[in-house]
């Protein structure tokens, strides 16, 4: 199974605020946040991780959390790709952490703009996997095709 998510922001107090995330600590914040991971991802499951990950001790949060996880570098984030394609039943996607200035000719998957932009923006062929628009846990690609429609473009 592949699952995409973004903007988890481990161990960073000030986004609850900034994003009113509904946590009354950072410290629950990151407990419901690798909770929510480890009961959606499992351990042969890949993770396509778009970017701001954690704010210190990446090592510690990585070895908490499930699955294989692949990297696109976010603008708080110090490693992983600077971005990725991948194809999935027989559809093509662009995964990025900022959407600004990309362009490409099919599905851009992102986060960067937590939850200032919808799931799905169909106009620009635009899918932001910002956690607080996932419900704080990752999802699956195939739900991102369902409910994008891509197999109507």
């Amino acid at each position: 199974m592949i699952y995409l998510i973004s903007d988890l922001h481990l161990n960073h107090k000030n986004v609850i605020r900034y994003c009113n995330r509904p946590f009354k600590s950072m410290k629950e914040m990151n407990r419901k946040l690798i909770n929510n991971w480890n009961s959606v991802v499992g351990d042969t499951d890949t993770v396509y991780f778009l970017g701001d990950f954690s704010f210190g001790r990446p090592a510690y949060w990585i070895q908490k959390l499930n699955g294989n996880i692949i990297f696109i570098r976010g603008n708080h984030d110090r490693f992983g790709y600077t971005y990725a394609e991948i194809e999935h039943d027989g559809f093509r996607f662009l995964l990025t952490h900022n959407p600004r200035r990309v362009e490409y000719d099919g599905w851009v998957i992102h986060g960067h703009v937590h939850d200032k932009r919808p799931l799905v923006d169909r106009n620009k062929k635009r899918i932001n996997v910002s956690c607080e628009v996932t419900n704080y846990r990752p999802i699956s690609i195939e739900d991102i095709i369902d409910k994008s429609e891509v197999k109507l473009c």
